[in-house]
């Protein structure tokens, strides 16, 4: 019983190497970099006279260039390599950063966003694919999710961060570090090193537009995000105006909890999907999310506002990486770029979609706690969805047996 311990302790490749480290450290710092701009650069825009539409705009124009570029991206670093690919996206993420600070009419600032937006699409999707790359098939789960924790990171700190040094300082110190951050990303992936994956046996017959751009095996995947990527989108857009409605003086609150869930659950969770697989944990998260969703309508109080925002951590925190170790598992090596460039294109277009349907869900019913109520149905489609997904495979799995 020991011996055969030893061997699959043998069997069992490494996750913490030298490459997935320096990976999740590039990836720490170019979303360090892009999430102190989330709350500062708006601000900025209001400060030179910029209406709300203008506003508006300034993440709109970012979400679809990098919606639009992500397939690309995708379809680039499966023909011409991961690293050159990924060196591109960064390069224009850092000069466009620096860019900002030398523009000071919203017309420009709207353009570079736009570029910004290609450059961040290239990136996110190319660290995507190389950490995909990195990471021992059997320990997937665990590798995404603790790859996810970068991004957590990012996220809880980061935005705060840049609000406290533009209140302090200036928004061109923020613009610095944020430059300073991005430079560092792309020198950091400098040393990124790693056997390239084992191309299959590719067809005669050659792969339509749409095949070469798109990954069919990622779209089961890519739709589950895009119903939790919609209801996430209505929550980062409308968080304020609804601690507003509902007299919650500090609603930084719901983001702290979350993010503080999140870290807690992705480690614990990646292992599990690796054990048990993907059923043991989007079942779970998708009740989590509902439960948070609901929790969140009804919240009155900071107490409330937390006790919905660990709820709603614990299913987020499951079900992203979850969903993207599965893209990535049902993907042949040579199309992961394409898999996660659908991947990361349904989690755009749904924090996208999530702004405005929801939006305009919220103006209808005269309330944003009727609008989380009512996006709680999506978590209903996605369970609807995948139960139907198991319930095939189990199928056609049983009938051969009968």
């Amino acid at each position: 019983m020991k011996s055969l311990s030893e061997n699959e302790q043998k069997k069992r490749k490494p996750l913490w190497t030298k490459a997935f480290l320096v990976t999740s450290l590039s990836n720490l710092l170019l979303f360090f970099s892009f999430q102190m701009l989330i709350p500062t650069i708006p601000t900025h825009i209001s400060q030179l006279g910029g209406d709300d539409f203008q506003v508006g705009l300034v993440i709109g124009i970012f979400t679809i260039s990098s919606l639009l570029t992500r397939p690309f991206a995708g379809r680039a670093l499966d023909l011409l390599g991961r690293k050159h690919v990924l060196l591109v996206g960064l390069t224009i993420c850092a000069l466009t950063i620096a860019g900002y600070s030398y523009m000071a009419v919203i017309t420009l600032i709207l353009a570079a966003r736009f570029v910004h937006g290609i450059g961040w699409g290239i990136s996110t999707t190319s660290l995507g694919t190389v950490i995909a790359d990195i990471i021992p098939p059997e320990r997937r789960g665990e590798g995404m999710g603790y790859y996810g924790l970068s991004n957590t990171f990012a996220m809880a700190l980061a935005p705060l961060t840049g609000l406290w040094i533009m209140q302090t300082y200036s928004f061109h110190r923020v613009l610095l570090i944020s430059t300073l951050l991005a430079v560092l990303s792309l020198f950091s992936s400098l040393f990124i090193s790693y056997a390239k994956p084992v191309p299959v046996e590719k067809s005669v017959q050659k792969p339509k537009l749409i095949d070469r751009l798109w990954e069919r095996t990622a779209l089961l995947p890519s739709i589950l995000l895009l119903c939790t990527a919609i209801c996430y989108g209505g929550i980062v857009t409308f968080i304020t105006l609804f601690g507003l409605e509902a007299g919650i003086s500090n609603v930084g609150w719901f983001f702290l909890c979350n993010a503080s869930m999140v870290l807690i659950v992705r480690p614990i969770t990646g292992v599990l999907f690796d054990r048990k697989g993907p059923e043991w944990v989007l079942l779970p998260g998708a009740l989590f999310t509902i439960t948070g969703l609901l929790l969140l309508s009804y919240a009155h109080t900071e107490l409330s506002l937390a006790i919905a925002a660990l709820c709603y951590g614990i299913g987020f925190g499951s079900i992203q990486p979850a969903l993207q170790a599965w893209t990535i598992a049902r993907a042949a090596p040579d199309r992961r770029g394409a898999a996660n460039g659908t991947f990361f294109s349904a989690n755009d277009l749904g924090i996208g979609l999530g702004a405005m349907v929801l939006g305009a869900l919220a103006n209808l019913s005269g309330s944003y706690a009727l609008m989380y109520r009512f996006s709680s149905v999506l978590i209903i489609v996605f369970l609807l969805i995948y139960g139907w997904s198991f319930w095939h495979v189990w199928r056609s799995v049983q009938l051969p047996q009968r």
